[in-house]
């Protein structure tokens, strides 16, 4: 209907400059036009006379008769009016708002879905956590909303890549396979201190398990050996700024490094693959069970294997962007609005992370991809400027790079908060999560806020069977027309339903009135929230559409004597569990039809 009535409006104003009463600039935009925030004014309106009036030379009232004068006339507007200034209202014929019903039954799970896109391809890459652990409940809120908005971006018309980078390089990798070697000599005999930057999570203990079945004692070192003459560990009895009180940075470093020498390479990058492959694999089985999958999983060692990373810095040197400091290489973030240079080879001479990501990012701009989609933790805020700013460098253009942050999810359980520590290992994991809750309740739960906006999240109420838990609710819906159609088949009534358009004139209720108009604007919702990477938008709409079925429900009887009305009222609900299906798809939530 939005589209109709914008048709409507381009062709007035194609007219008037045709006729030479308006410049031919008039006609080069889309006429604005939103649903009237006031019922009592129409369906939809439209501020084009206000936004056209210095173009045009014209008051806006007076630019907005013209307009209308010359709107072609159209069956399915019934009413146009001008307001204020010169505000164009719309009021649309039943039979428009009919059309919808016909619509939905027609194209089944294809309503709402459109060509918006062109087929242009965005590559969405979301969740790239460390392979150091078990996802948590913060990378599941990344995990859902990213998930969501590629299926909004590819229901609108897109050709999406869904992408994983793997952090299978670095530091941090080092510490888990540093971490993995030292479980493994207590498993073998050996007593050590464990060190406090090591990841102490029970799977490190399954990894170790799993290299000590395979190998033995083979990779056995005596622990006075491992610890001997190596920078003492943090305390945590003693401040910070005390000189006794240790460092565990230098502590866990140094074990790294005996590691790889009382190992040696060979070894070690066994220890350090196995690690990253048991992870890997989880993390893989965790997300397909919470239905994220990928086209893609992007390693970052294959950047350093194959060149890329050396190749964007040379690029960089010659473009005269570094400079060396103090023995390191700097990149002139600052000259390309980044709040500070920043470091691309250590002066130890190691890359570093940044300078990975840069290579990362302009292997995305030469697989060619028209817009590329990077959703990360809320932590990473500072990051976005200095990727933008290093792409503006090489000569990408850094505006087809659109980055969304997802802010931490906190659980709540009982009415007090879940407390969680990463590398301690006292974490909720995703797969923790969806044996509580259920995979429906954690998709759903997850996109109902804005990602900028923190989550709180309600265990207790996501497992709620209530109509204060907005999964179930929504899921409900859908269920109770199931229940209707079933009830029919019992008292021997046929579900079909007639073709067209046929006796829809006969709902005539304040309610069906208000679930025929909120159905209308399904369409309209899937554009908005996959334009604006906000699928929070969806889980509005389908919580508002359900609460428009239930006032209906427990107000009038479906299932009556008079056929025409009977089948005006079983499309409505049929119309109505389409698009309750097709939404929670969307979401990848299920739709039962029974509860």
């Amino acid at each position: 209907m939005k589209q109709h009535l914008q048709t409507l409006l381009e062709t007035a104003l194609a007219h008037l400059v045709a006729n030479g009463e308006l410049p031919a600039a008039a006609a080069a935009q889309l006429p604005p036009l939103e649903r009237a925030r006031d019922p009592q004014h129409g369906d939809f309106a439209s501020t084009v006379a206000l936004s056209l009036t210095k173009l045009a030379r014209q008051p806006p009232r007076q630019l907005a008769e013209r307009i209308v004068a010359a709107l072609p006339a159209s069956p399915q507007v019934a009413e146009v009016s001008i307001a204020g200034p010169g505000f164009i209202n719309f009021r649309l014929a039943p039979s428009a708002y009919h059309a919808v019903i016909a619509d939905i039954l027609a194209q089944g799970p294809q309503f709402g879905r459109c060509d918006l896109g062109a087929g242009q391809t965005i590559q969405v890459e979301f969740v790239s956590a460390n392979p150091t652990g078990p996802l948590h409940v913060g990378h599941g809120r990344g995990g859902a909303y990213g998930a969501v908005v590629a299926d909004l971006l590819t229901a609108v018309g897109y050709t999406v890549h869904r992408e994983y980078y793997v952090n299978d390089a670095g530091r941090q990798m080092d510490i888990l396979a540093t971490s993995v070697w030292l479980r493994y000599l207590e498993l073998c005999g050996e007593l050590l201190p464990f060190p406090s930057n090591g990841y102490k999570g029970d799977y490190v203990w399954d990894i170790a398990a799993a290299l000590h079945r395979e190998q033995g004692d083979a990779y056995r070192a005596d622990a006075d050996v491992v610890f001997a003459d190596l920078p003492a560990d943090a305390r945590a009895d003693l401040p910070a700024d005390d000189p006794a009180a240790g460092d565990k940075e230098a502590h866990i470093d140094g074990l790294i490094a005996r590691a790889k020498h009382l190992l040696g390479d060979h070894h070690y990058r066994l220890v350090f693959e196995l690690g990253l492959n048991i992870i890997l694999d989880d993390i893989r089985d965790d997300l397909a069970q919470f239905g994220v999958v990928y086209a893609t999983w992007y390693s970052e060692r294959s950047l350093a294997e194959r060149g890329a990373v050396a190749q964007v810095i040379s690029r960089l040197q010659a473009s005269g962007h570094t400079y060396t400091q103090d023995g390191a290489l700097w990149f002139r973030a600052s000259n390309f609005g980044d709040e500070k240079d920043r470091v691309l080879i250590r002066d130890n001479g190691q890359t570093t992370y940044f300078a990975t990501d840069i290579a990362y990012h302009a292997d995305k701009f030469e697989r060619g991809f028209a817009r590329i989609l990077d959703i990360w933790g809320a932590d990473h805020h500072g990051y976005v400027p200095r990727i933008k700013a290093a792409l503006l460098a090489l000569g990408h253009p850094a505006e087809r790079l659109d980055v969304h942050l997802v802010q931490f999810a906190i659980l709540y359980r009982g009415g007090e908060r879940v407390q969680m520590s990463t590398r301690s290992g006292e974490f909720v994991t995703l797969r923790e999560l969806r044996r509580e809750v259920g995979r429906d309740a954690a998709r759903f739960f997850y996109v109902m806020r804005k990602s900028e906006q923190h989550l709180d999240f309600d265990l207790d109420l996501a497992k709620s069977q209530s109509n204060d838990n907005p999964v179930y609710y929504v899921q409900y819906a859908h269920a109770r027309v199931s229940s209707v159609l079933r009830q029919a088949v019992e008292r021997g009534l046929m579900p079909e339903t007639s073709a067209g358009l046929t006796h829809l004139e006969r709902l005539t209720e304040p309610q069906e009135l208000a679930l025929i108009k909120t159905l209308a604007r399904y369409a309209e919702i899937v554009v908005s929230a996959a334009t604006g990477v906000q699928p929070h938008l969806l889980t509005q709409y389908l919580r508002e559409l359900a609460g428009d079925f239930h006032s209906y429900y427990n107000a009038h009887q479906f299932l009556v004597p008079d056929a025409a009305l009977f089948d005006a009222r079983l499309k409505l609900i049929l119309a109505t569990r389409q698009v309750l299906r097709n939404g929670l798809e969307l979401l990848g939530v299920s739709a039962p039809d029974a509860m």
